[in-house]
Formats: C-alpha cells, sequence, structure tokens
C-alpha cells in the first residue's frame, strides 16, 4: 500500500507575518497553512516520489479541508484520516523573534489532531511497509494518544516495518512529564534517530555528543543516529564511525518544518538505495529548500528541485 507510514497530529498554522511580534498583541497573521509535524514529514515523502499514508483527524470544517486538499494534490494517502462531524481542526498559532527562538499557542488536545486510533491488523498485514515514523510532539499531548501510537509502533513492527523517530521535543509540552515515559516504547524499537543536540544529550542522560551517541548505541537497537544541527549540517553516526555533512547555504525565509522535512528526506535516500551519507545530502537539501519558503511545509520540494540542489554542491 504505502512505503513510508507516520501517526500523528495534523494542524493547521497561524503564523505571525515578522519576527518580533507576540502573540498578545493586535496585528497580523498569515495563513492557514497545512501543517503538524507529521503532516510536514509524510507530505514531503509525497513530493519526493514515494508511497505514503499517514493516520490521523481532522474536522469536518474549512482548515480540515486545507489540510485534506494539499495531501490530496501532493499524493498523499488518505485513506486513515478519519474526519470527525461537529469537532474542530487543530490549530497552532506561531511567531518568531530576532534571537531565532519561536513562541507556540497550541489547540490540539481533545480535537481530532489527537484522536486517531490503531488501524485494524488486517488493514496493515500483507502491505510491506518499508518505514514508519514517529515524531516526539505527538506523543505528548495526552496519554491515551501517546498509547495508542505506542501500539501501532508495535503493530508496524510485526508487519516489519523499520521504526524511525524524531524526538522533536516540544519543552512547551513536556510539562512534568519524564522523557523516558515519553519515548522509552519507541527506543526499544528505533532503528535510525533523528535527534537535535539538546535531545540526544537528554535521552542520553550524558553531557556530550560522542558519549551520548555510545550510550543510545548501546541501550537501544539503534542502528544510526542522524544528529542534526541545523545550520552547521548533520552528523552520521553508526556505531563503526561517524561523517559530517555540511549544512546548504541559502537563504533562511521560515526554519519551520525544516527539520521534518529533512527526516523525509533521508528516508526517501535509503528508499532510493543511497548510502548514509548521500542520503545526509539529500536531506539536507530538502531541509534547505523548505527553509527559503514562509510557511511548515511551502519549499518547492520536488525530485527536480532537490537534484538541482545537489547539483550545484553549494555546502557551507
Amino acid at each position: 500500500m504505502s512505503e513510508v507510514w507516520t501517526m500523528g497530529e495534523l494542524l493547521v498554522e497561524i503564523m505571525r507575518p515578522r519576527t518580533g511580534m507576540t502573540l498578545c498583541e493586535l496585528g497580523d497573521f498569515h495563513g492557514p497553512f497545512p501543517s503538524g509535524a507529521t503532516g510536514i514529514f509524510i507530505d514531503t515523502v509525497a513530493r519526493l516520489g514515494h508511497s505514503a499514508s499517514i493516520i490521523s483527524g481532522v474536522g469536518e470544517d474549512d482548515f480540515g479541508r486545507c489540510l485534506l486538499d494539499r495531501f490530496h494534490s501532493d499524493g498523499v494517502n488518505t485513506d486513515f484520516i478519519e474526519v470527525f462531524a461537529n469537532k474542530s481542526t487543530g490549530v497552532a498559532f506561531v511567531t518568531y523573534f530576532e534571537d531565532g527562538s519561536r513562541k507556540y499557542i497550541f489547540h490540539w488536545d481533545g480535537t481530532p489532531a489527537v484522536m486517531a486510533k490503531t488501524p485494524e491488523v488486517q488493514k496493515i498485514h500483507g502491505t510491506g511497509p518499508r518505514f514508519f515514523h514517529v515524531m516526539g510532539c505527538s506523543l505528548m499531548a495526552n496519554k491515551e494518544f501517546r498509547q495508542r501510537v505506542f501500539e501501532t509502533v508495535e503493530l508496524f513492527a510485526r508487519e516489519g516495518a523499520r521504526i524511525t523517530f524524531d524526538p522533536n521535543i516540544r519543552f512547551e509540552l513536556l510539562g512534568d512529564r519524564k522523557v523516558e515515559e515519553i519515548v522509552g516504547p519507541i527506543l526499544r524499537h528505533c532503528s535510525i534517530l533523528f535527534p537535535g543536540e539538546n535531545e540526544l544529550l537528554l535521552l542520553s542522560g550524558r553531557e556530550d555528543v560522542e558519549s551520548a551517541t555510545a550510550e543510545l548505541f548501546r541501550q537501544h537497537p539503534l542502528k544510526v543516529i542522524v544528529l542534526k544541527r541545523g545550520s552547521r549540517g548533520c552528523t552520521v553516526f553508526t556505531p563503526e564511525g561517524k561523517e559530517d555533512i555540511p549544512a546548504f547555504e541559502v537563504k533562511e525565509v521560515d526554519p519551520t518544518g525544516a527539520g521534518d522535512c529533512f527526516d523525509a528526506g533521508f528516508l526517501c535516500g535509503q528508499l532510493d538505495g543511497k548510502s548514509l551519507d548521500d542520503s545526509a545530502r539529500l536531506a539536507a537539501a530538502v531541509g534547505a529548500l523548505n527553509a527559503q519558503a514562509f510557511g511548515p511545509m511551502e519549499g518547492e520540494i520536488n525530485q527536480e528541485s532537490v537534484a538541482a540542489m545537489l547539483d550545484q554542491g553549494s555546502t557551507a
């Protein structure tokens, strides 16, 4: 059915048009933009030419139609997106500041964004999924949805999918919950991990990158850790060694979603038979393309644009 699957929140994003605007002041917003980390990820997979499905939910409203129309246009399978009558689609409001920080107001707990259920086994059995990707932010809305994601991971692991995980820890959503409670059941199945540096240290309990990666390889069945460093590129770690991959030099307009697109690019590189390093280069190109556009998944991402950027070789 689909090579790549994910499960998690679908939102529309309403954004301040300029940096430095607080969310409490009177002023303009732009949107709605189709969003949600899992939505950005899976739409990018489809735009890169691979079959893609998402398990999620939207309301029977215009924001839900905004998401569904985008997925239909880009080729994402929407058979597992439930449309809830009399429910409102999830929304996130976001603003950026001059120092690069950002602030969100989320309206998603209690919305269809976190109401999807684990699919019936017979609908997945025998379909040959290659990857099932989890975003950490999808685990933070509430305990019930988190448990359903855990159950779905178990289902896809039994069906032979490789479990991949971007911790994507939104500290404003973590509250007083322990990280192990949130991510432990995913890491026990995880094959490829996509952390940022702070997340890597947090997950490992170590204070430097080298010992952190060694500890995570020791504790979990990980084959690859792709450490995302933003404008500094990424580092691909395996138990045998590491390789630094530089970032592409582009004019950043909006970093939202670039990391989610990066994940999609890396997994598509693996599906295309590329090496780990070449998959990381492809991922860096995809993330850079998205960062050049305003909006969480508005970058001009397709096979041709990615190939052109890779041909340029204009890395930092």
